[in-house]
């Protein structure tokens, strides 16, 4: 077997990966304590490779299958992109460390030529690079130990990947065992390295993509002390807010943002390349980070975590027998479905969540039962992996396919947990059925659609995902999109309002409603800062 990554193993190591860091999620992140005791460094290390693992993915997809097959693509291609998707969706210090360990891995094996052993030394090397102030005793250290292991196996090897493989797992799995002895935070909790752990489990599913065999594990980790207790002994001592940011800026304006961004807080990691940056730090000053993104270049998808002071250890929660999780594409639908009891996940504009943000929600609402609402069409296929993942967890879960959010009120409208789950589930899916649902956009450009040309700043009506009206004015398109909804009949008009709406908008529909369709009822809700100005369901 030639000691190389091609795209198909490429391909099969971020599945399995992502496969081996959605079973270890909870072991890494309950011995999560430093460098913040969060208990988040597995969840972030899975979301970093599931959008790792989403970019090859799409690779692959851009190829016609048989019977028109168009073989497969470029391995430098696939490496790539893996890299870019860790970087676009790299989550915390532990993943953003692993995103800098994939494009460094990727560097070289885009050259075609490149051997394994090579690859990890240079993503031992970019990933020191990109933390301002390197420990030992972490992922650095495990990475380095992985890439001195594959070097002198490589010599051995006879051109077996698999081997080099291999080797470079035992010797991170030796670092890793190695790290509380490094790490006095490590070694008074009793535990290993968290991101280190994960990067093991990484490895692990590389040996198993070039092999065909999963790597015996020797033992398991010491068992943690509760993280509390660890975030107790650090308490008070570390900064209040992570700030996490994508950057579009030049090597240059990075220098100077990486100097001043060091200066202002800790655990700082800045990872990319090619005027595109993933920016990690903790500081108090959230503000402050922010403005030195803007000064540098064009940050966005900005992220802000206020670490939370660490509560007593509290008795576990009693599971419920049945919840319902919703994804809400505004903060004003959010309350709305909390108040009526179910788990809510936030879909920012432009930024739909990923399954791995699901599957949190699912294990967040604490029950036997779940109800999955994805609110999206767009989002069928990640609902799907994350009910598949939930279920292997032992979670009973239904997944009703609501395309918008108003067929997700209808459904929650008529949730009752006391009938049997089959039944629930059949009344909240009819009932979704039964709401059309349309949405009322402002066209970005000239473009062509199923009612014509549209022209930039016009008002878009679509009705059930397709363009049927054209117009100039908000109100004016909104009520011709509500008469031919309701011209096929209905009962009640759901109107759901973005932050800056017209005032007056909502008053004014209702009446119409009122005069032109007798017995219909309307009700109002604030969506809050939602991408559209206007959504409506009539059931």
């Amino acid at each position: 077997m030639p000691q190389t990554l091609d795209a198909v193993a490429v391909r099969s190591w971020c599945a399995l990966a992502l496969e081996a860091l959605g079973r270890d999620r909870e072991a890494i992140d309950a011995i999560n304590v430093y460098p913040v005791a969060d208990g988040d460094t597995g969840t972030n290390l899975y979301l970093t490779m599931e959008s790792a693992a989403q970019a090859v993915e799409a690779v692959f997809a851009a190829y016609p299958q048989p019977p028109v097959y168009a073989g497969i693509p470029d391995t430098a291609d696939v490496v790539r992109a893996m890299a870019h998707g860790a970087l676009l969706g790299a989550r915390g210090n532990s993943g953003t460390i692993l995103a800098q360990l994939l494009r460094g891995m990727a560097e070289v094996v885009a050259k075609g030529d490149a051997e394994l052993a090579p690859a990890l030394r240079r993503a031992a090397s970019a990933a020191y690079l990109a933390v301002a102030h390197p420990v030992e005793g972490t992922v650095l250290s495990v990475a380095t130990a992985a890439a001195e292991a594959a070097e002198n196996a490589s010599g051995n090897a006879s051109g077996n990947a698999a081997a080099v493989a291999q080797a470079a797992y035992a010797g991170a799995r030796d670092a890793l065992d190695a790290t509380p002895g490094q790490l006095a935070v490590l070694g008074r909790a009793g535990v290993v390295d968290a991101g280190g752990r994960g990067l093991v489990t990484v490895l692990g599913a590389l040996v198993e993509a070039l092999s065909g065999e999963a790597p015996v594990v020797r033992h398991e980790a010491p068992v943690p002390v509760p993280v509390q207790d660890c975030a107790a002994e650090v308490a008070g001592v570390g900064p209040a807010f992570e700030v996490i940011y994508l950057l579009d800026a030049d090597d240059t304006a990075v220098d100077r943002l990486r100097d001043r961004l060091d200066r202002l807080g800790d655990s700082l990691v800045v990872v990319g390349g090619d005027g595109l940056w993933n920016v990690h730090v903790h500081v108090d000053d959230a503000g402050a980070a922010v403005e030195a993104g803007v000064e540098a270049g064009r940050p966005h998808r900005i992220r802000i975590t206020h670490f939370e002071q660490p509560a007593p250890v509290a008795p576990p929660r009693e599971q419920v027998q049945r919840a319902v999780v919703a994804v809400v594409p505004g903060e004003g639908l959010a309350g709305l479905c909390a108040e009526a009891g179910a788990t809510t996940v936030l879909a920012r504009p432009g930024e739909a969540p990923a399954s791995g943000e699901l599957v949190e929600a699912i294990r967040r609402a604490h029950a036997r039962e779940v109800v999955l609402l994805p609110n999206d069409a767009e989002l069928r296929h990640t609902a799907a992996a994350a009910v598949e993942q939930a279920r292997a967890e032992g979670i009973r879960v239904a997944l009703i396919p609501t395309r918008a959010a108003v067929q997700g009120i209808a459904a929650l409208a008529v949730h009752a947990p006391e009938r049997r789950f089959d039944e629930d589930v059949v009344a909240m899916t009819s009932a979704a059925g039964a709401t059309r649902h349309a949405e009322l956009a402002v066209a970005e450009r000239q473009s062509w659609t199923t009612a014509g040309i549209c022209q930039a700043g016009d008002v878009l009506g679509l009705i059930d995902g397709d363009v049927a009206v054209i117009g100039h004015d908000l109100a004016h398109t909104a009520r011709t999109v509500l008469d031919r909804m309701l011209a096929a009949g209905g009962e009640l008009v759901t109107l759901v309002l973005a932050t800056g709406t017209p005032p007056g908008l909502a008053a004014a529909l209702e009446s119409h409603v009122r005069e032109s369709h007798l017995a219909v009822d309307t009700v109002v809700y604030e969506g809050g800062h939602q991408a559209v100005p206007l959504l409506i369901g009539v059931e």
